[in-house]
């Protein structure tokens, strides 16, 4: 039952509803994949005796790459769909371990919840704080979850400007759409933007076809490129921050950056890693 306090916003777009379609597509190389991405991002080549909490676990691939490398894995997603989508991936995938990966359901930003699961070595919430409708409460709530020496993991959409707000036209028009032609207006969005990054690709004299993207994308994290869409169109809240937006303020709680990848001025997610110092 997700508790009352966890403000989950009326409107918000069914992660879970994605999550399952994408299910059938996970496979061993879309967890290696996932696996990859962490160590890299992480810096590790392991996580064995360590606690990972997943806040906002979606499909449950990344508790699952935090599994197989050897952690002790809390998963928790306010969306009973995504926390039926995780629990799938663990009896697929690892023998429904319930000793070494507990799922739960339940938000961020229900400070009760989250403060009762303890501290973890890794907080790991890619991105999902922004979809919370309070992306600065979340970030301060997961941030306190962190063990001191722990590190924080978090992706969280960049802040284009006019962009950006052109991106929440698009969202809020989504919400407003019958369910029955939602796919439509992303198929059309996700057309326009395909054949764009073709042309910009013709002009700079390369392939202009988009299956070496796709490719990398199915590579980062074992995505697929339709429910990427389907999760970038439909997906709302919907916040944004600058790269100093979300390093400074953590700074002042005493973490320190560990590594950062960025989308320059691009859109899509930055990725923060930060590591909390030891009192």
């Amino acid at each position: 039952m997700i508790p009352e306090t966890a403000s989950i916003p009326e409107n918000a777009f069914e992660f879970g509803k994605n999550w399952s379609s994408f299910l059938k597509n996970i496979d061993e190389t879309s967890v290696e994949s996932s696996i990859h991405s962490l160590r890299s991002m992480l810096g590790i080549k392991s996580l064995v005796g360590k606690s990972f909490l997943d806040l906002g676990c979606g499909s449950g691939l990344s508790s699952l790459a935090a599994y197989r490398l050897g952690a002790d894995v809390v998963s928790i997603d306010y969306d009973p769909q995504s926390v039926a989508c995780t629990k799938c991936l663990r009896q697929r995938f690892a023998g429904d371990d319930t000793v070494r990966w507990r799922i739960l359901q339940g938000s961020v930003l229900d400070r009760s919840t989250i403060s009762a699961l303890g501290q973890a070595d890794v907080v790991y919430s890619w991105g999902v704080l922004h979809h919370t409708g309070n992306m600065k409460e979340a970030i301060r709530i997961a941030s306190q979850s962190v063990s001191p020496g722990g590190l924080f993991f978090i992706a969280i959409y960049n802040d284009q400007g006019g962009s950006s707000r052109r991106w929440l036209k698009i969202k809020q028009t989504y919400q407003r759409l019958p369910r029955v032609i939602r796919g439509v207006w992303v198929a059309l969005i996700a057309s326009f933007y395909e054949i764009r990054f073709a042309f910009i690709r013709a002009l700079k004299l390369q392939n202009p076809l988009p299956f070496a993207d796709w490719r990398r994308k199915k590579a980062d994290r074992g995505m697929s490129v339709w429910h990427d869409w389907v999760d970038w169109v439909g997906g709302f809240p919907f916040e944004v921050a600058k790269v100093e937006e979300i390093v400074v303020p953590l700074r002042k709680e005493g973490f320190s950056l560990q590594n950062l990848k960025t989308v320059g001025s691009g859109w899509g997610c930055n990725e923060y890693v930060f590591r909390r110092d030891v009192n």
